[in-house]
């Protein structure tokens, strides 16, 4: 109840801290740049320059807090990438040769590349199909409220319901897991999935996916809707079955936002580091970027140096991305 009411008191005061900021500083705006009892000359004037300078005052910290917490650990990692473990000594390219040589590093890299592969795209179709699904049928809601709700739970979180999916006992101990007593029913016998080399990459995928594909499931109804109604009559009218009006009139129209989901989704693969820390640490193959960049950083006594060359490597990953993200949402308000 202490942590519930710390939090219920930081976000009063956040919400009332920023209406006041924004109060004040509108009226302190008003003050120095005053419009009323002033020639016209002077009240165009000040007009022009309160309009330039108000939305900053909005921009202003957002601008500041993202510089801080963005502009400034990528210059700093940089920075600490040049140098020893203790980030005092200037070692040149020795972290850079490092990585380059590092069988761990490739096998993260390898992981990553899966998980890219993989999760993306099964979690996007999933969406894609489930959003079709649901809009046909009248309890389509209740089923995007029930697939939705993943959204609302950590990284972590997840990893410990999954934990009890996946567990194992050995001898003749009964399984908890949900999986394994599956199997046990069925008269196989049981695995430690998430020990189980290179499937195991998969199982950790799995989760990212149901929590993912909720995300992907609303952005693409949402896009399903916008297609006009006369498309879908006429390709019926025309004679054309369900999957044709479903592949070649209804994925053709919403290819940007199918790209746009995608790109998102991608963008957090890369970033993947909870699920793994929790569910594995990176033991049994399924070690990946973050979580590689995190025991360099600050665990065994910590690295710096490496940490902060793993910290780029994944930045530099993460980047053509975005910036294809960003100009194609540009273009489609532009109507490109």
């Amino acid at each position: 109840m202490g942590q519930l009411a710390s939090a219920l008191v930081t976000m009063i005061l956040g919400v009332l801290g920023c209406a006041i900021y924004f109060y004040g500083s509108n009226i302190l705006l008003d003050k120095i740049f005053p419009t009323k009892k002033r020639p016209s000359a002077v009240i165009a004037r000040n007009l022009r320059i309160a309009n330039a300078v108000r939305p900053w005052l909005f921009l202003g910290p957002a601008v500041l807090l993202l510089t801080f917490y963005l502009f400034y650990p990528v210059i700093d990692s940089i920075r600490l990438s040049f140098l020893d473990r203790s980030g005092e000594e200037f070692v040149g390219l020795a972290n850079y040769t490092w990585l380059f040589g590092s069988d761990e590093f490739f096998e993260s890299f390898r992981n990553n590349m899966l998980w890219l592969i993989v999760v993306p795209t099964v979690a996007t179709f999933m969406g894609l199909i489930i959003a079709t699904m649901t809009d046909r049928i009248w309890w389509g809601n209740i089923a995007k409220s029930l697939i939705f709700m993943p959204m609302a739970i950590s990284f972590i979180g997840a990893s410990v319901i999954w934990k009890f999916i996946y567990d194992y006992r050995s001898g003749d101990d009964a399984q908890i897991g949900l999986l394994n007593a599956v199997v046990v029913f069925f008269g196989g016998d049981p695995q430690p999935w998430i020990t189980l080399p290179f499937w195991n990459n998969f199982f950790l995928m799995a989760i990212l996916i149901w929590v993912q594909t909720g995300f992907a499931m609303v952005i693409l109804s949402a896009a399903l809707r916008g297609i006009p109604d006369e498309t879908i009559e006429a390709a019926v009218l025309d004679g054309a079955s369900g999957i044709q009006i479903f592949f070649k009139i209804m994925v053709p129209q919403i290819w940007g936002t199918i790209a746009v989901v995608w790109t998102t989704i991608t963008i957090l693969v890369l970033k993947v580091f909870d699920i793994v820390l929790a569910m594995t640490n990176g033991q049994w193959g399924t070690q990946v970027l973050a979580n590689q960049m995190f025991d360099w950083m600050f665990r065994g006594g910590g690295d710096f140096g490496r940490g902060a060359v793993i910290a780029l490597v994944i930045m530099v990953l993460v980047i053509p991305i975005m910036i294809w993200n960003i100009k194609r949402a540009n273009d489609e308000m532009e109507g490109r």
